[in-house]
């Protein structure tokens, strides 16, 4: 009897038995969205050159002359070398046509394409030189797309607006609910990357292909929209 009364004192005198749980603290979490718009620095513009004869080694070299005349075009209205890639080269069979009969038209023919990436600064001048490109028999346009030299920074000020909204809601729905805000405690990344993008780019220029060199109606955006949202938890405290 003496030993369950001692044990049962001593369970009572236990730190870990006798404190109360502590209650969880009450947080608010809010999702921010914020963009930024920033001017466009550069223009890059997406070409390809095609070319089929009758064996692999024939369409590389009438696609390596081609390409040639394409650059030296290109280079004439002012670029220079650095400022023209090769995003892509490959040499493959054509598909062969087939007459009404189910037999080939012809012996397989075989395919060299090169795709080209080309870098401008001169915005207002994307037009012109989107017009020499189709003038010109040997390149066929692929696509025009707009950036900046330093694209993190579009990143940032629309993670930066984000933060700014996510703690504007926070400090509406606390005021409102009659509490107040108290530390962060947490921070969740989200997405940032440019909102708009141009993929009626290529339609609007297709369209164009047989109007003159000099009035292709390539109008540059004035900004880049970047969006960004990030997910705050804040500590609701005792309205001050």
């Amino acid at each position: 009897m003496r030993i369950a009364m001692a044990a049962a004192l001593a369970a009572l005198a236990s730190p870990a038995l006798s404190e109360t749980a502590t209650p969880p603290v009450p947080t608010i979490s809010v999702m921010g969205t914020g963009e930024a718009q920033l001017k466009p620095d550069f223009a890059r513009i997406g070409v390809t050159v095609v070319t089929e004869t009758d064996t692999v080694a024939q369409a590389a070299s009438a696609n390596r002359t081609a390409t040639e005349r394409v650059l030296a075009r290109i280079l004439a209205l002012g670029l220079k070398k650095e400022d023209i890639q090769t995003a892509n080269f490959q040499v493959f069979q054509a598909p062969q046509q087939i007459g009404p009969d189910g037999k080939p038209v012809k012996a397989p023919r075989f395919a060299a394409q090169h795709q080209l990436r080309i870098t401008t600064r001169d915005l207002e001048g994307v037009g012109r030189l989107a017009g020499e490109i189709l003038a010109s028999g040997d390149m066929t346009f692929q696509s025009v797309t707009w950036g900046l030299d330093r694209q993190e920074e579009g990143a940032d000020r629309a993670r930066e607006a984000a933060v700014r909204d996510a703690k504007r809601q926070a400090e509406v729905y606390t005021a409102a609910a009659g509490v107040g805000l108290g530390r962060l405690l947490e921070i969740r990344d989200g997405s940032a990357q440019p909102y708009e993008q141009h993929p009626d780019m290529p339609m609007r220029m297709a369209m164009a292909k047989g109007a003159p060199a000099d009035t292709i109606p390539v109008v540059p955006p004035a900004t880049i929209r970047y969006t960004a949202n990030v997910q705050l938890v804040w500590e609701m405290a005792a309205k001050p």
